[in-house]
């Protein structure tokens, strides 16, 4: 397994990724960043939400070259849809609250999914909708666990939230405290549960992936300790209810987001800043795989891409 550099036109700050298949793949970032390819990555196209380029996308999820959402961090606070591969935007939601802050957007399927935002007056918010995103609806803050102090969401590479299958949901958090937010019928009422990793206002979990409704792993750290590598991953056989955290073994440093890679549901792809680190054995043990250092990944079967600071994007394809 080895990273391909692409040339993606772009020196934004990339902190969103999305792999539809070996051929599409979208990102975003900041300076109102868009990015999309339909032929593998050999060239990237930029579709930029008009009259919005100012935004910082932390986030983008698509279904396919057509439909994608992305998500701003700061404001406004904006979910915006294309469904012509990005020729026009429509903004589905826009917040001008100064606590608006989205973090991550998932979905199940084209018509279910989920948004994340950091605190608002002390609790967190939650978007859902049913219908595509034509609705987005605030789950009730009284079916919310209530945030300790400081506690917030990581906008680092759009996958501190995850939704599985037709109805799980994670979110993992950091700052007051290091915990795994779950919903298992799709948001209507949420647990929580420690994830054993460090926390502070730059610490806590960045990312979460399952390769089914009970197996997942866990990953952060400390981004203003690149380096440190003690108890920043953990990983769970129960669907999130307890974390096992990686005392030795665990990925080479901080990292900001992990992705299931393949089929086989054991094998994960973990990248920060510092490089990128592999698990084969649904993230027990972690081996080192390259020093490039990026932000977010994003895998569709065996092909996956990974994006980072100065518009960089690599590709790691099913035959590397």
């Amino acid at each position: 397994m080895t990273w391909t550099s692409q040339d993606s036109g772009s020196t934004a700050s990339l902190r969103g990724v999305c792999a539809v298949d070996g051929r599409v793949a979208w990102a975003s970032g900041s300076d109102g960043t868009v990015l999309r390819t339909l032929d593998g990555g050999d060239h990237w196209e930029s579709v930029k939400v008009a009259g919005l380029t100012h935004l910082d996308y932390r986030d983008v999820h698509a279904f396919d070259a057509q439909r994608a959402w992305v998500v701003s961090a700061g404001l406004p606070a904006v979910i915006c849809y294309t469904s012509n591969g990005g020729r026009s935007w429509k903004v589905q939601y826009r917040s001008d609250v100064a606590e608006v802050f989205f973090d991550a957007i998932d979905f199940w399927d084209a018509r279910h999914g989920i948004a994340f935002s950091d605190p608002v007056d002390g609790k967190f918010l939650i978007l859902v909708t049913d219908d595509g995103g034509a609705l987005w609806q605030a789950i009730p803050r009284d079916a919310l666990p209530l945030p300790v102090d400081g506690e917030a969401g990581f906008a680092a590479s759009g996958t501190c939230l995850r939704a599985f299958g037709e109805r799980h949901a994670w979110i993992g958090t950091g700052g007051g405290a290091s915990r795994i937010v779950r919903s298992d019928d799709r948001g209507k009422t949420w647990s929580v549960s420690a994830s054993g990793l460090g926390h502070s206002p730059s610490a806590g979990v960045f990312s979460i992936a399952f390769s089914d409704e009970l197996h997942g792993v866990a990953v952060g750290g400390d981004y203003k300790n690149e380096a440190g590598s003690r108890r920043v991953a953990a990983w769970t056989e129960d669907g999130g209810r307890s974390w096992n955290v990686i005392e030795r073994d665990g990925p080479s440093g901080f990292r900001s987001a992990v992705t299931r890679i393949g089929e086989s549901g054991t094998t994960f792809l973990a990248v920060g800043p510092s490089g990128t680190d592999f698990s084969t054995d649904a993230g027990r043990t972690w081996h080192r795989l390259s020093d490039k250092g990026f932000h977010a990944i994003s895998c569709a079967g065996r092909d996956c891409w990974a994006v980072g600071s100065g518009g960089r994007i690599s590709r790691m394809s099913s035959g590397s």
